[in-house]
């Protein structure tokens, strides 16, 4: 009777860690959401809606490409350690399939590809993105992870990863890392002189921090079934929460501290990665250490986060937009090592120690070495298939493309927002060339003149003009350029919005025209005695000319007086030393 009940309790016991096992793979799939919103809030409003469709293509298109292939080669029959054999048993035998392991590695897998969209953000064709994430899903991370997870050569080892700080996140930084570079930076974040040496690096806010923490906070709550999905006892479960909450919580106090330090002010987006950091460097040994080592990975997390960022902006010259280099690859490369070092015995279901509990160096030369493999075959693979991409159909969006935002040039979105629709937050100039028909500069930039035409005499009325000028946001720097080159210094700009007469491309929304398209735009007001009305509208018509319809149009108004608030001052002397 002991016996029955004993096995009814484990069967019980089973099927209650099946269950959660489940719902482990439901909240590392909600974590796709996570790194949504992190990565949109954490870049530009023009080209959120591309980052919303990249993330959820990379987890659709990882589904077909693990179902062809990925799963058979992570989870299938060894192959000399090596990888797994190719089968079909999901449409063969059906019956048999293991269900429950297929999506838990699925949405693992979705992890490691969209890990790399952020570091390529802003700048990366979409085609080109829903390709090599295929390679990721298809072929590099499953190979890689059958050496860790699917009794390959590491596994037989004794290699450990509990729940992935190599095999995930290390694999995407990595991918991240050589992605970002070969693509290049996006236009205007690094400055250059002459010889090509960099001379400044630019910042580019994000356009909502409040979506970025968003997506932090739904990645901590992930989290906790990324590490504890795979537990197997409630004492094991408890001690993998602990230290899930507790490195995270140590790299972001770390984090706050340090760059209260450093810069003046703790910084708000460099917490959010650093709690990701200290997430990331806890994933491999979640479940092999003690609350210490879990402190002592966060610590090292929440510096190694910062150091990494500034290592890719004023070091490597590496245009990383969300971090994912610095939060990923970095800390899952720390945390593998760190179970050589802080792993211990006095865990639950544990039976190595590391270095520092006086387990030697064995585990911590083990645990490099798969950190140099995995490394390795991923460094290989990911090149050659971004160089094959960009030889053949292209890696990165055009300059035109990349100026005016890729949702409006890759999915036909004026904005993400809607009746928000953002001004845009940087203002970079376009000098590639389009394929549309070139038009005289009449119509590209039209002059509306609403002032008599009299003789400006120094004493004459309505001797004031203002002219406004409304063009591309893209135009403004050499606008600028232009008006102090005829000795205008000073005007107003203000973001507005607004469409032509002009034909444009009809856009779509849910397969129903958009007949209006509102478009960001800048008007750039000056007022002006000395210098003559024609030499600014000349010198403005050829800054804006690019020979297409659209390029802008000028307003020249009369204006009865100007006085200056500060003197008093009217007319002429008001003008005197800003021209405006």
């Amino acid at each position: 009777m002991t016996e029955e009940l004993m096995t009814v309790q484990e069967s019980i016991l089973g099927d209650v860690f099946g269950i959660w096992f489940l719902i482990g793979a439901a909240l590392v799939f909600f974590m796709q959401a996570g790194f949504a919103m992190v990565e949109t809030g954490f870049t530009r409003a023009k080209n959120a809606g591309n980052i919303i469709m990249k993330n959820l293509m990379d987890f659709c298109i990882g589904t077909v490409m693990f179902i062809l292939i990925g799963f058979s080669l992570l989870l299938g029959e060894d192959a000399m350690g090596l990888i797994g054999k190719p089968g079909f048993d999901i449409f063969t035998n059906y019956e048999n399939f293991d269900w429950s392991n297929f999506v838990f590695n699925l949405v693992f897998c979705a992890t490691t590809a969209t890990i790399v969209s952020g570091a390529m953000a802003e700048r990366t064709k979409f085609l080109s993105y829903c390709i090599y994430s295929g390679v990721i899903s298809g072929l590099i991370y499953p190979i890689e992870a059958h050496w860790i997870w699917g009794g390959g050569w590491l596994a037989q080892l004794g290699f450990h990863d509990f729940a992935g700080s190599c095999a995930i996140h290390m694999v995407g930084g990595i991918s991240a890392l050589i992605g970002a570079k070969i693509l290049g930076p996006r236009i205007g974040k690094f400055v250059k002189d002459k010889s090509g040496k960099v001379t400044k690096v630019n910042a580019f806010p994000g356009h909502s921090l409040t979506i970025g923490a968003l997506g932090c906070f739904i990645l901590w709550f992930g989290w906790y079934g990324f590490n504890g999905a795979a537990a197997t006892t409630g004492p094991q479960l408890g001690s993998i929460f602990l230290t899930t909450t507790v490195a995270p919580a140590v790299a972001t106090v770390v984090c706050m501290i340090f760059t209260w330090i450093k810069y003046g002010k703790p910084d708000v987006s460099m917490c959010l990665n650093a709690s990701l950091a200290g997430l990331v460097g806890i994933t491999a040994g979640c479940d092999v250490m003690d609350c210490f080592g879990a402190a002592m990975v966060g610590v090292v997390s929440g510096l190694l986060v910062v150091f990494g960022v500034w290592l890719l902006d004023h070091v490597l010259y590496i245009d990383d937009p969300v971090g994912a280099v610095a939060v990923h690859m970095m800390n899952g490369i720390w945390g593998t090592l760190a179970v050589g070092l802080f792993a211990t015995e006095t865990v639950p279901e544990c039976s190595m120690n590391g270095l520092f509990y006086g387990g030697g160096f064995d585990l911590l030369g083990l645990q490099a070495l798969g950190v140099v493999t995995v490394g390795a075959w991923t460094a290989i693979t990911i090149t050659v298939t971004f160089l094959i991409i960009k030889s053949t159909i292209g890696l990165r969006a055009s300059v035109e493309e990349e100026t005016r935002g890729l949702d409006i040039t890759e999915h036909g979105l004026p904005s993400a927002y809607a009746d928000f629709m953002p001004a845009g937050s940087s203002l970079s100039i376009f000098t590639g060339k389009s394929t549309e028909e070139e038009a005289p500069m009449e119509e590209a930039v039209p002059v509306v003149e609403s002032r008599p035409h009299i003789e400006r005499l120094p004493d004459a009325k309505n001797k004031y003009t203002k002219v406004s000028i409304v063009c591309k946001q893209g135009k403004f720097d050499v606008l600028k350029n232009a008006l102090s080159d005829i000795g205008v210094t000073g005007f107003t700009v203000t973001n507005i919005l607004g469409c032509g007469t002009q034909k444009g491309a009809g856009e779509m929304y849910r397969g129903v025209p958009i007949e209006t398209t509102l478009l960001p735009k800048i008007k750039v007001e000056v007022v002006i005695c000395k210098v003559p009305v024609e030499t600014v509208v000349e010198a403005a018509r050829k800054a804006l000319y690019s020979g297409h319809i659209g390029d802008g149009k000028i307003f020249v108004y009369d204006v009865e007086d100007v006085v200056r608030v500060r003197t008093g001052e009217s007319g002429y002397d008001a003008l005197q030393d800003s021209e405006m």
